[in-house]
C-alpha cells in the first residue's frame, strides 16, 4: 500500500492572533478534501483552541468562524494534538475539547519527520 502525504500545521495563536489561528485549519481542511494526511499541533496559546468553548469566539473576516473549521476538521478524521506542557501552564487538562490529544515533545517530533511539509503559524 503506498503511503500517504502528510501535512502538519503547527498553530501557536489562539484569540491573540485569529487570522493566524483560523488559516492553519482553512488549510488542513482543504487537504482533508484532498485525502492528504494532516495533523494539526496546537502549541503556546495555541492551545487555548481546545479548550471547551473557546473557539466560539475566534473569527476573522473573511473566513468562517473557528468554530465551525475545528468542528468539520475534526469530523473529517483530522488530528489534533496539544502541547502537554502548554497545557498543564494553562490549567486546562480537564477542559479540552473531545478528539484533541494530549502530547509530548517526542510526539511532536515523530510528526515532523514523518511528514511531507511542516507549517507554522
Amino acid at each position: 500500500m503506498e503511503k500517504k502525504d502528510k501535512i502538519v500545521y503547527v498553530v501557536t495563536h489562539a484569540d491573540d492572533n485569529p487570522e493566524k489561528a483560523i488559516i492553519p485549519f482553512v488549510l488542513a481542511n482543504g487537504a482533508r478534501s484532498m485525502d492528504i494526511d494532516t495533523t494539526i499541533i496546537l502549541q503556546s496559546n495555541g492551545v487555548l483552541i481546545a479548550k471547551k468553548g473557546y473557539s466560539s469566539k475566534i473569527k476573522h473576516e473573511g473566513f468562517d468562524p473557528l468554530e465551525k473549521l475545528l468542528n468539520d476538521y475534526i469530523s473529517n478524521g483530522g488530528k489534533i494534538y496539544l502541547c502537554g506542557p502548554c497545557v498543564k501552564a494553562r490549567k486546562m487538562e480537564n477542559d479540552i475539547i473531545e478528539g484533541a490529544t494530549i502530547i509530548g515533545a517526542a510526539k511532536v517530533a515523530m510528526e515532523a519527520i514523518e511528514a511531507k511539509a511542516v507549517f507554522t503559524y
